[in-house]
């Protein structure tokens, strides 16, 4: 039986997981999420209406990009997307986590405040591709709403759009730099932080065609590469720079991330300890909350997530798992990122863990 991915072209994750099933070979048949699809197959499998999923060759059914990434990488032999030196490893696992939990800011104010009427006919067409394209888009105005109204609750409104947008185009410039000089984050493979940053970056930022018309025009270099992370040249090829380089060029990109994102995240990881004092044994919420965050001069309220939480541990986990030589090298990176300070001496509350599709506490 050949891997069953659940998918669609719109979704960030699926495009995470995708451009990695496709560089690490996979054989696998990507199935689109209609509603026919959501009803008869992920809701009972997983018990929510959410994508993408994976239902392995031996029947397993894996939810959530990473540990689909996880299962292949412990399955398939060759050239993995985790570096094996300290200093590339964390970098590439922090890029993970500001791609997936932060980044997907930008992707839905350009998404919802540039292409709505065409995410419309998008959405129409994956829930119902039989229909007329008339019927889709009375569709697909009924489904995406939902999505919209997600923009408030991550804190994109008018006072802090401008922020936003800020923001996002000084990343692009900064990416540029990078990509004008490497093909990937570290060298010529792709690592987990390339993933990380494919989600948004492609599904929402190049292929939502306003979005796509902004990154060609700023970012041509960050377009190219969007091309190389989706349209696979060679799978399980190429090599992660040698003795542990980290590009100069990355240290704009991280500095952004220890500047927006950490302080946030340590706002939900103090809510998330309160919260699990209070609920002992419940099931944890999507959000304990509203956490203020500021982003290019402006400040906003966004919900915080303890999904979040769950994704730094990984990062988190394998800085403290480090030896004192190793550890020494990383923090001679760290040094030279400005608010890094943040990282290493973060305070994560409560263990989690991602089990049977949720998260509970360890």
């Amino acid at each position: 039986m050949t891997h069953k991915f659940y998918g669609g072209p719109l979704s960030l994750y699926s495009g995470k997981a995708r451009a990695y099933l496709d560089w690490k070979g996979v054989d696998y048949q990507e199935i689109l999420s209609s509603t026919e699809v959501y009803k008869t197959i992920i809701v009972p499998k997983v018990g929510r209406p959410v994508i993408p999923v994976m239902e392995t060759d031996e029947g397993e059914t894996l939810q959530d990009t990473t540990l689909i990434i996880d299962h292949f990488e412990a399955k398939i032999s060759g050239p993995s997307v985790y570096p094996d030196t300290p200093k590339q490893r964390l970098v590439a696992l922090l890029m993970e986590v500001y791609g997936d939990e932060w980044l997907v800011i930008p992707a839905m104010h350009y998404r919802w405040n540039y292409n709505e009427e065409w995410v419309y006919g998008e959405f129409g067409a994956v829930a119902a591709p039989e229909a007329s394209k008339e019927e889709q888009l009375a569709i697909g105005r009924e489904r995406g709403q939902t999505f919209k109204g997600f923009c408030p609750i991550l804190g994109i409104n008018e006072q802090t759009i401008p922020g936003i947008e800020a923001s996002y185009e000084a990343l692009l410039a900064d990416l540029d730099r990078h990509f004008s000089q490497y093909d990937y984050l570290l060298g010529s493979r792709p690592s987990i932080g390339d993933y990380g940053l494919i989600g948004p970056l492609y599904a929402h930022l190049y292929r939502d065609p306003a979005s796509g018309e902004i990154m060609k025009r700023l970012a041509p270099k960050v377009a190219a590469w969007v091309e190389r992370m989706v349209d696979v040249p060679q799978p399980l090829s190429g090599e992660f720079l040698p003795n542990d380089e980290v590009p100069e060029t990355l240290i704009p990109v991280l500095e952004r991330m220890m500047g927006e994102q950490m302080p946030f995240l340590q706002k939900t990881a103090n809510m998330f300890a309160s919260w699990a004092d209070a609920n002992s044994g419940e099931d944890i919420p999507r959000a304990v909350g509203m956490a203020e965050f500021h982003i290019e001069g402006v400040s906003g309220q966004r919900m915080a997530p303890p999904f979040s939480l769950w994704m730094l541990q990984r990062p988190l986990d394998f800085y403290r798992s480090l030896d004192a030589a190793a550890k020494a090298s990383v923090d001679d990176l760290l040094g030279s990122v400005k608010g890094s300070a943040g990282f290493g001496e973060f305070k994560p509350g409560p263990r989690l863990l991602f089990e049977d599709f949720r998260l509970k506490l360890a």
